[in-house]
């Protein structure tokens, strides 16, 4: 696992997405084939995809030849509703870079038969290629996409009831009202997101430090799902200073002096 530690949010956006444009660029270099990109919602990645349009009107990467799998849906939220994740991801993303509308890909919550919608997607993903690069957040008690604490580390994309927990954060997108918020939402599942070839976990802020010190020095276990990361060969976690300051001291110097040379 790679941990880097940037001063703030904002510079961890910035490499987060200079990161992901690398790889993009390093795969068109030696195919044409696409890009295969998982993408998360929320408050934490708007930065970098703020960061991602940025370089996209400069001129500095195209998506044309990338393919998208967001992590979650709502169940039962319409399409159109302004906190659904498709109309998020639109507003925050995809309303101002170039990916091909048949590239994008995002759970129905409003599937007639919801296990169908889940297991074609996993479909579609392995149709794809697999995913070259997942991008992720991490909430406040450890979780990775809807996979809540003691969700099993090898599930697959799913129907998954919502803790009481997510709910009241997620209602800051709702108003303040919990009464407003789903309490059941389609998620891919932790064995979906460690089958990408690589992970690439955003981590800003205080609340989210007692998530990563059980992540990076906890146990593996189910309790933490982001704890998974420990044996992804491939994985990164991308945090401010805020957000490791859970760290013990030796484990915060390890990665500030192993990763100096690739800091911002």
């Amino acid at each position: 696992m790679r941990l880097i530690i940037e001063q703030n949010a904002q510079n961890g956006s910035v490499w987060a997405a200079r990161y992901i444009v690398s790889r993009i660029k390093a795969k068109a270099a030696v195919t044409d084939k696409p890009f295969v990109l998982g993408l998360p919602t929320g408050g934490t990645p708007v930065g970098t995809y703020q960061e991602l349009i940025r370089m996209y009107q400069a001129g500095e990467i195209s998506f044309r030849n990338v393919i998208t799998f967001n992590m979650d849906e709502y169940v039962g939220l319409p399409e159109e509703h302004p906190e659904s994740y498709h109309s998020f991801m639109a507003r925050n993303f995809f309303d101002h870079v170039d990916v091909p509308k048949e590239n994008i890909n995002i759970l129905n919550g409003n599937a007639e038969d919801l296990a169908a919608e889940c297991a074609a997607y996993e479909a579609k993903i392995v149709a794809a290629g697999g995913i070259d690069l997942f991008m992720g957040g991490v909430g406040e008690d450890g979780h990775l996409a809807f996979n809540e604490p003691f969700s099993s580390l090898v599930s697959r994309t799913r129907v998954k009831s919502l803790t009481y927990d997510t709910i009241l954060v997620n209602s800051r997108f709702f108003d303040g009202d919990i009464s407003k918020v789903p309490t059941t939402a389609l998620t891919v599942g932790v064995g979906t997101v460690m089958d990408a070839k690589e992970v690439l976990v955003l981590a800003f802020g205080h609340k989210k430090a007692n998530a990563l010190r059980e992540a990076i020095e906890g146990a593996y276990s189910h309790k933490c799902t982001l704890s998974a990361l420990q044996a992804h060969p491939h994985g990164i976690i991308v945090a401010d200073e805020l957000a490791v300051g859970e760290l013990k001291v030796n484990t915060y110097r390890y990665f500030k002096d192993i990763e100096k040379d690739n800091l911002l």
